[in-house]
């Protein structure tokens, strides 16, 4: 039977799984630390992946001769830069957009580019420019201005453009007279209440793989097949991981169904992430206090959040002061183990500690919260953020939940859900709670397009596994 090996290049760890493609079986899984070139050019991010290949084949020979499928936040991921028409609308919906889009939002810019907004803009390093502004047909002053703005420089690019669509033959002939290349999307905001991310997100994709990813300079060989790591690479790992995230969600047909509402939350050392696939309710429409519009498809990235590079932020927004000596240590030693330390149990229980309030406040965000206010009506309940209260199945993934025992998810998820929390936090009430082990959320996304039935099955693992 055929297989093929999915790799995630990570910024920390290089990550691989072999993958039985007639039955989805996970046959081997492998990881070594990501190895990226050093200051004079030295190493190779295919270094790291070789040692993958190498033990993989160790547990099954298959891994040799196996076709490769990708993805990669290595040297830093994907910057993305937001420059909108204002900031509560346009602005807003693309910074959601690029999250969704596996994106690291390095800056957002609103109300017409100037030269202050360009130093921003050169200091954030972005490796995409996401331009919005304007719905459909409404204003197209600040867009157009701001792509005449990009053409004059011009900006070294590459450019996503995604506001007011009547304004694209306009913004199109500014870039491409000015050799900044660039993307054409649909309007994320074709009209006020309608966030429509789909298009841009492609486009976004479509730039990461064919600017972005060669341009980082991780790689200058081949591998042992003559494959090179441009060719391997699918998406960024975060865009690849929703798309497996929404496979576990949904499902493909009857036959190779969903798990219903989904919300995965995955514990760094430096950001806390949560992505969710929530079937929306009509009837909360009229609740929402949202001036963009939710999407069933959300990612949130918290960057204050973390286990180790953002430990002291993340006790401090948790109010766990008895945590702080624990979370400098962390911040000042990355790389610290509580084995390995002089009170491993002590260091143990603050490494948990610190997860479940990263978990915590990082569902929080992602959530919102619902509260009962007076109108002219009388009594409502005004909602902000998304639902989760209803969601079907809670995922865990991170470091400290994958090896961690039940003991470790107990305290790490528990505290994030329930029936009940103070300040109407609409956290998920009673899902069932399960853990990525074996990292198959980023794998299931790598074979989702070419290997739907595949990716299916290798999901089905994951929810039939339960927290081990």
């Amino acid at each position: 039977m055929s297989a093929v090996v999915c790799v995630d290049f990570g910024s920390t760890w290089t990550k691989a799984a072999l993958v039985e493609l007639d039955s989805g079986r996970l046959l081997a899984t492998a990881s070594h630390p990501t190895t990226l070139p050093g200051p004079d050019g030295d190493g190779d991010v295919l270094d790291g992946y070789d040692a993958c290949v190498a033990a993989l084949a160790q547990q099954d020979p298959r891994a040799l001769d196996a076709d490769v499928l990708a993805c990669s936040s290595a040297g830093g991921g994907l910057r993305i830069a937001v420059v909108g028409n204002e900031e509560l609308v346009t602005a807003e919906a693309g910074r959601r957009v690029a999250l969704s889009s596996g994106g690291k939002v390095v800056l957002v810019l609103h109300g017409g580019l100037d030269d202050t907004g360009l130093a921003e803009l050169r200091a954030a390093e972005p490796d995409v420019v996401l331009l919005v502004g304007g719905t459909d047909g409404g204003n197209a002053e600040v867009l157009e201005g701001d792509a005449r703005f990009l053409a004059g420089l011009p900006w070294p690019g590459p450019v996503v453009v995604a506001g007011n669509v009547e304004s694209q033959p306009v913004v199109a002939d500014l870039l491409a007279g000015s050799g900044t290349p660039h993307v054409l999307a649909d309007n994320v905001v074709p009209r006020i209440g309608v966030l429509a991310p789909d298009s841009a997100r492609r486009a976004i994709r479509e730039i990461f793989l064919s600017h972005v990813i060669g341009g980082k300079h991780l790689s200058k060989r081949t591998d042992a097949r003559g494959r090179t790591f441009t060719s391997m690479v699918r998406g960024a790992t975060p865009d690849v991981v929703l798309t497996g995230v929404e496979l576990l969600a949904r499902g493909l047909d009857d036959q190779h169904p969903g798990a219903g509402d989904v919300v995965v939350v995955d514990v760094g050392g430096a950001t806390t992430d949560v992505h969710s696939v929530v079937e929306l309710d009509p009837e909360d429409s009229g609740l929402a206090r949202e001036v963009v519009a939710l999407t069933p498809v959300t990612r949130t990235v918290e960057g204050d959040l973390g286990m180790r590079w953002s430990a002291v932020s993340t006790v401090e927004a948790a109010g766990r002061h008895d945590l702080h000596a624990a979370a400098v240590r962390r911040r000042a030693r990355p790389d610290l183990l509580p084995e390995g330390s002089p009170d491993p149990a002590a260091e143990q229980d603050a490494d948990l500690d610190i997860a479940a309030a990263a978990v915590r406040i990082a569902l929080e965000r992602h959530a919102g919260r619902s509260r009962v206010v007076v109108s002219p009506e009388g009594r409502v309940v005004e909602r902000s953020g998304k639902d989760l209260r209803e969601v079907d199945l809670l995922v865990g993934s991170g470091g400290v939940l994958r090896h961690g025992g039940p003991d470790a998810v107990r305290r790490v998820l528990a505290p994030a859900t329930g029936d009940a929390f103070e300040g109407g936090w609409q956290l998920p009430r009673d899902p069932r709670v399960v853990v990525d082990h074996d990292y198959v959320l980023a794998a299931a996304g790598l074979l989702a397009q070419e290997h739907p039935v595949a990716a299916h099955r290798l999901l089905g693992g994951l929810t039939t596994m339960g927290d081990r």
